[in-house]
């Protein structure tokens, strides 16, 4: 999944961890740092660091936490909702094309993952 999913987020300049931190946020609501490393699995700097790169590339913002002032939450910015949008939307064509073309146990494997995928970018 990640050798399909890699070409379509370099495209967009965005690396696979950066990738699982948009979805995530793309889901809704603001997310903690502590949220963020333990659903994406990522040690707490390198959380940082790839938020850091979000951030920088307008496809992120940080909030104070409106109900605890001492929490800063990480948001979705317009630019990022945007590149997961065409992201999602390269991916399920990807998925189209793979379950319409000769059907080989690969093609067959890789459409079921793009499949898997799509639905994940939907939710």
């Amino acid at each position: 999944m990640a050798t399909a999913l890699s070409p379509v987020t370099s495209a967009e300049g965005v690396s696979r961890d950066g990738w699982r931190v948009l979805l995530m946020l793309a889901r809704g609501g603001g997310r903690s740092m502590g949220e963020i490393a333990t659903h994406t699995a990522m040690p707490a700097p390198t959380a940082t660091r790839v938020v850091d790169r979000l951030v920088a590339a307008q496809l992120a913002f940080r909030r104070t936490d409106p109900v605890d002032r001492r929490r800063v939450l990480v948001h979705l910015a317009t630019g990022g909702r945007a590149v997961v949008e065409r992201v999602c939307g390269r991916v399920e064509r990807r998925a189209s094309d793979a379950i319409g073309a000769s059907h080989t146990p690969e093609r067959a494997q890789l459409a079921q993952l793009l499949e898997t995928l799509a639905l994940n970018c939907a939710h």
